[in-house]
């Protein structure tokens, strides 16, 4: 997708990825394993499918205690999470089959939980994965300058407190990215300077069916099966709350951190001189390698700069590629960043958000907070 003429390009190449590339393929090949379509993926897929109606259920039929109903919410989240990150995530990378139309039908649960699989693909797959870290490019770590992730964005007053309200801020980004996703769709059409291609029919109507079931299953069908109009929202607010503070937390683990890179590109040509996957070594980190449930929940986001090298492949295979990847960085000189907890990660970037927050922008005169308030 070229969509705009201020692409940002990548001048080097020191053969990092062809070298590891080729170690990874020898990988596969001797094994004699396939990088896509794996049962273990299918039975994961049925599990969290499993875990996400078995809450449904309970919470709509299950015992009237409205304690119980809250934490069966709490739990549906959990499982609405678990979707976004093993089910969908691959499917909309092309890592979950070879078969296109597969990965097409499974991508589509992104829309049934309140995505749009359309513009998630363009937002993620092609902004967030070729221009990482680089404001102005890379939307995820833009945060509608709610919250400053980079240094390079303009500090102002209110990020003096981001890391005291960035929980609740989580909170709500499921249901602010369905209201937004349907205005880029049918109004603005762009991503800063990056126009949205534009969909086909049969495309407008999954998003729109998409946001017809999300809606439906949890805020229509609660009111008709008998739960009061006030009931129904207090339960849907607190399964996309759970939802939402999950995922954001485990996308700034993988790149808004202490140690990674914010890229500014020269601003006369746009171009960053690198080589484009080093650069994603340099911007993203791993976390919790050893950690069994993370691994498994998480859908191998922990493994992020592995992913990030090789979003086509499944990311059950993850564990077995980081000590590839290892060694071609250490080879070449490319620090790896790992953390080994998730507690050390989750210390880290709280640490980082709150350096954002006081941190003077290049290139502007900081005023006293008591000065701009």
């Amino acid at each position: 997708m070229t969509q705009t003429a201020s692409r940002v390009t990548y001048t080097k190449n020191f053969g990092f990825r062809k070298e590891l590339n080729k170690r990874v393929d020898a990988y596969f090949k001797s094994e004699n394993i396939a990088t896509r379509d794996n049962p273990a993926m299918y039975l994961k897929t049925v599990m969290i499918l499993a875990w996400v109606a078995g809450a449904w259920a309970f919470t709509l039929f299950g015992p009237p205690s409205m304690w119980l109903k809250a934490l069966g919410c709490m739990v549906l989240g959990l499982g609405i999470a678990g979707v976004g990150f093993s089910v969908g995530h691959d499917a909309n990378h092309g890592g979950y089959s070879r078969r296109k139309w597969v990965n097409t039908a499974v991508g589509l649960t992104y829309d049934v939980i309140g995505l749009s699989s359309y513009l998630w693909r363009f937002r993620h797959n092609y902004l967030h994965h070729t221009f990482t870290n680089v404001l102005g490019h890379d939307v995820e770590i833009h945060g509608d300058g709610l919250v400053r992730m980079t240094p390079y964005m303009e500090r102002k007053w209110f990020h003096s407190f981001q890391h005291i309200l960035v929980f609740p801020i989580y909170a709500i980004i499921p249901i602010y990215w369905s209201i937004a996703d349907i205005y880029i769709i049918l109004f603005k059409r762009k991503y800063h300077d990056h126009v949205v291609p534009t969909p086909k029919p049969l495309e407008m109507f999954y998003f729109f069916a998409g946001k017809a079931i999300w809606v439906g299953l949890l805020l229509v069908t609660p009111i008709l099966v008998g739960y009061t109009p006030l009931q129904a929202i207090a339960g849907f607010c607190i399964t996309n709350m759970t939802y939402g503070v999950m995922i954001c937390i485990i996308f700034m683990l993988a790149h808004v951190m202490e140690p990674v890179e914010f890229v500014e590109p020269n601003p006369e040509s746009n171009q960053v001189d690198d080589e484009w996957a080093i650069s994603q070594v340099k911007t993203t980190v791993d976390f919790a390698p050893k950690n069994a449930f993370v691994n498994w929940y998480v859908g191998g986001l922990n493994y992020q700069v592995v992913h990030h090298l090789f979003p086509q492949i499944c990311h059950i295979h993850y564990p077995k590629i980081a000590p590839i990847l290892a060694e071609v960085c250490e080879e070449f000189g490319v620090k790896y960043h790992v953390y080994t907890t998730f507690r050390e990660a989750l210390l880290s970037n709280f640490r980082f958000l709150k350096q954002m927050g006081t941190a003077p922008t290049p290139g502007y005169i900081d005023m006293p907070l008591a000065e701009k308030v």
